[in-house]
């Protein structure tokens, strides 16, 4: 147990990769069902907004449980329910029946990430936040990575009940957290933190700004964690595992990109790699739009998950450090809104996939990238207080 309470944020990351590998899971599942029950694109889009509008609304109200009472037992009870919900969608052939199952997973999502990030941030020294918060988003990452390999692998050999094997994440990490949070109590550095954020002024109209950017970052992630797989099988024909196998491989550099964005903002300030993760990301989709060739697509994989996985971490940390006396609550929109909001949209970028083609799907995330970096040059520097650096 004392091994387990020095590593606290690898248990943290560990935590997050077993929730959101459910959540990388859905969009490489979606094929599969597609083909199972004959979806079209907007209904199985639906599945999407099923699982993220329930997070998106239920997500601040656990961020704000996680700032009266924060207890380390509701991020295991989370991870139970985001398991327990998507080993469902393979044994369900009602379509509300999986709504309910990706609803009850959405549940779960929303349960965890305000109660993690909230202890990351409680475990971190103000020069590190960056880079703790960065692990915590690469353990996130990386279960989007492992999501689509493990269901494809599962699936491909057991056939759609193969998605049983996600009970086996929850089950895992509710032992270590349970061995490593037994006896959590606040320490002494962690109240004279409390005592002198609680003298901090908060800035909610940055805030909001902030939401909005994440906003826009969050249809553009969607639009593509649920659509490429779809694009490639349906444009270039090649088989719907090798297509899951580019989604891992785009879910990985987002994964790597989200860890050393944590570090780079320690070092250069949250805002300046904000803008540099656009600035990366808009060029690159909109050569992905424009592209009609399999290789130089695989290729641009690459920059676009350096762009929207540099901002994972700045975003988040800038959300806590506009409103420092409410964490749980900035950390519940943040992360919550970093992936529902997009799920909710999804169905109507669907729709105008069936009607006019997938290809104009990538043409609304390039007009919608413009926003985000715009908005990242009128965010305002925290207060000097909080020792970030613009």
């Amino acid at each position: 147990m004392n091994f387990l309470r020095k590593h606290t944020h690898y248990v943290l990351a560990l935590g997050h990769l077993c929730s959101d590998i459910n959540q990388g899971t859905l969009s490489a599942v979606l094929p599969f069902l597609v083909a199972a029950h004959n979806y079209n694109y907007a209904t199985a889009a639906a599945l999407v907004m099923a699982s993220n509008i329930v997070g998106s609304i239920i997500q601040p109200v656990f961020g704000c449980i996680a700032d009266k009472h924060g207890r380390p037992y509701y991020m295991v009870i989370g991870i139970m329910l985001a398991g327990g919900g998507m080993s469902l969608t393979g044994l369900l052939d009602n379509f509300y029946g999986l709504c309910a199952a990706v609803m009850i997973s959405g549940v779960g999502i929303a349960m965890f990430h305000p109660q993690a990030a909230q202890l990351v941030n409680k475990y971190s020294d103000p020069q590190s936040k960056g880079a703790k918060m960065g692990l915590f988003s690469f353990g996130g990452n990386l279960g989007f990575t492992v999501g689509p390999i493990l269901a494809s692998a599962a699936i491909t050999a057991f056939g759609l009940r193969g998605t049983l094997i996600f009970l086996l994440p929850p089950l895992l990490f509710g032992l270590i957290a349970t061995l490593t949070f037994r006896n959590d109590t606040e320490t002494a550095t962690a109240q004279v933190q409390a005592a002198a954020v609680s003298q901090q002024p908060e800035n909610w109209s940055a805030f909001g700004r902030l939401s909005l950017l994440i906003v826009s970052r969050s249809i553009m992630y969607n639009g593509i964690n649920t659509f490429l797989v779809l694009y490639l099988v349906e444009t270039f024909a090649i088989p719907k595992p090798l297509g899951n196998t580019f989604l891992s491989c785009y879910y990985a550099v987002t994964a790597f990109s989200a860890l050393f964005g944590g570090k780079l903002a320690d070092k250069y300030g949250h805002r300046k790699i904000l803008r540099l993760s656009f600035a990366i990301y808009l060029p690159a989709i909109a050569l992905f739009a424009l592209s009609h060739n399999l290789a130089f697509l695989l290729l641009l994989l690459l920059p676009l998950g350096v762009g929207i996985g540099l901002c994972y971490s700045p975003m988040v940390l800038l959300g806590q450090l506009y409103l420092p006396q409410h964490t749980g609550f900035a950390s519940g929109v943040t992360l919550g809104l970093a992936v529902s909001i997009g799920g909710i949209v999804s169905p109507l970028l669907g729709k105008i996939g069936d009607i006019y083609g997938l290809d104009n799907i990538f043409w609304l995330l390039c007009a919608l990238a413009v926003l985000p970096l715009a908005i990242s040059f009128f965010l305002p520097e925290p207060e000097p207080q909080m020792k970030l650096e613009a």
